[in-house]
């Protein structure tokens, strides 16, 4: 079967079985949408994160060559001489000049100017797995044979495609707020200008900015950006939704954008790709770039994205100062919702640093609240022992506790009950119910999380990814975006990264490491 993701395998399940149509699918994982309290079994979406592979024979000795031949061909990056004539020229970026290069000679080309070459190329997977039951394990086939998989590395070409002084550049952040935004506006702005770009061009606003009349071009230079990473938001505003596509396109073409580097999530990288195909059909010669921009860190196939670990920081105050309310209180408990709508990337790095979480709950993993295995019966412990208990908890996390509304947001994603709420009651009743005092203390520092300005870790990451953008989009590429692939820097096609949302492996060491420090059992 070849495999077409999101790959929804529904089926059912009972509490500490394993999936049974996981196995051999790199990155399958089972979601629990409805568990049965009573039979204790989890109606399952089964997500593949490996997509679109060939049907495989494993008895056929040269599966591996079909395999990596699929795996090439899928990840070979779209270029704009795919659709359109267009000759390369030597590039003007340096780094041994102030000032973009001009009538560039052959000495000037063959000296050491940090030029990545077109054949550089990154592992996409670096642990050999020897079992399908090792922690983590990402198998192709049930003996887990290696395979490489390489992708491509980023950065500044020896040649580029487009003549810096006639471009025109646009940059447009879209979905919520997020840590370093105003990093990457600036650094693009810098780099662009690097290459000797001179119309730089904000979109405001997100993709409305470019069908709203009253919404006009911000102009970009190193002067209006300086210091604008100094403080959180965007420089340039954000908004959710966006118009008709080919109306995006007619805007781009009326406006001459040569370039366009979209700053967002896995909706907004979805939209870029569309706009990319569009301009592919009206051969364009326009380059679409994307940064992923999410703090929730659910991106495909990505170590990480820029916001992160801001948020995760940000979120230690939270925690923090639930932590001295419910200790300091009598049978105290502390209750922190962070962000994470289907990832809990977040809540699960934050109580780790924290170190103090005692119970960690995650869209990807299921619990029961009631019944000797519910997580009220471990706060029950907990306050017996202890004295106090904290909780962290992601806001996508016990949906299936939850009335579903079938409600949806202006970028399509579903509007979710309030697990942080429906926890808070549900503690104090049970606790009340069994004659037990209890001091619960709930906080929500949901948008506190998303505001701020980017630590130091992000803001040199929002700085690799705008420079990166830019060299992408000088390399004749459209319709890529770039991040850090096992710490290295690369370029991927959209149209992979979108394919699904990157979870928490249940199984993963992460995962692991995280029931160590809280040391809470499973709740089944």
């Amino acid at each position: 079967m070849a495999l077409k993701s999101p790959v929804d395998f529904a089926g059912s399940i009972t509490s500490g079985q394993k999936d049974p149509c996981c196995f051999g699918v790199p990155g399958c994982n089972p979601r629990c949408v409805r568990y049965n309290k009573k039979s204790r079994t989890c109606r399952l979406v089964t997500r593949a994160i490996s997509v679109d592979r060939p049907q495989l024979d494993f008895s056929n000795s040269d599966w591996k060559k079909q395999f990596q031949e699929d795996f090439d061909s899928r990840f070979s990056l779209p270029h704009l001489k795919d659709v359109i004539d267009v000759e390369p020229r030597p590039t003007t970026f340096s780094l041994k000049s102030r000032t973009p290069l001009e009538n560039v000679n052959g000495s000037m080309q063959g000296s050491w100017n940090g030029y990545v070459n077109d054949d550089d190329r990154a592992l996409l997977k670096v642990i050999k797995f020897a079992s399908p039951t090792s922690a983590g394990a990402d198998c192709i086939d049930p003996d887990c044979s290696w395979v490489e998989q390489w992708v491509h590395r980023a950065g500044p070409r020896k040649q580029i495609y487009f003549e810096p002084q006639y471009v025109k550049a646009g940059i447009v952040t879209c979905g919520g707020l997020c840590p370093g935004l105003n990093d990457v506006i600036r650094q693009i702005v810098l780099t662009l200008e690097k290459y000797g770009v001179k119309n730089i061009v904000g979109i405001q606003h997100g993709f409305r900015g470019f069908f709203e009349d009253h919404l006009a071009e911000v102009p970009l230079n190193r002067q209006v950006v300086q210091n604008i990473n100094l403080a959180g938001g965007s420089f340039l505003g954000v908004s959710r939704g966006g118009a008709n596509i080919s109306d995006i396109v007619d805007s781009i073409q009326a406006r001459r954008l040569d370039m366009l580097f979209v700053l967002g999530g896995n909706g907004t990288h979805a939209g870029a790709n569309l706009i990319h195909e569009e301009c592919r059909k009206r051969k364009l010669k326009v380059s679409i770039v994307g940064v992923p921009k999410t703090i929730d860190n659910d991106i495909l196939l990505m170590d990480k994205t820029f916001g992160f670990d801001t948020a995760v920081e940000a979120a230690q105050r939270a925690i923090n100062s639930a932590y001295i309310e419910a200790h300091s209180a009598f049978h105290g408990i502390g209750l922190v919702k962070l962000m994470g709508r289907s990832s809990g990337f977040i809540t699960m790095h934050a109580s780790l640093s924290s170190g103090q979480v005692d119970i960690c709950l995650i869209p990807e993993v299921p619990f029961t609240l009631d019944g000797p295995n519910g997580v009220l019966q471990h706060l029950e412990h907990l306050i017996e022992t202890k004295g106090f208990a904290l909780i962290c908890v992601a806001e996508g996390a016990g949906q299936e506790h939850l009335q579903q509304s079938n409600a949806t947001d202006a970028s399509g994603n579903m509007i979710l009950g309030d697990i942080g709420v429906h926890l808070h009651q549900k503690i104090k009743a049970h606790f009340k119910e069994i004659g037990v005092h209890s001091d619960v203390k709930y906080i929500d520092p949901t948008y506190m999380v998303r505001a701020v300005r980017a630590n130091a870790s992000d803001a040199i990451l929002c700085t690799v990814l705008g420079q990166n953008a830019v060299h992408g989009a000088f390399a004749g590429f459209s319709g890529i975006t770039t991040g850090i692939c096992n710490t290295h820097n690369v370029y991927l096609p959209i149209s992979e990264v979108i394919k699904s949302t990157r979870f928490v492996d249940p199984n993963s060491r992460m995962w692991h490491r995280c029931l160590t420090s809280t040391g809470q059992p499973d709740f089944h």
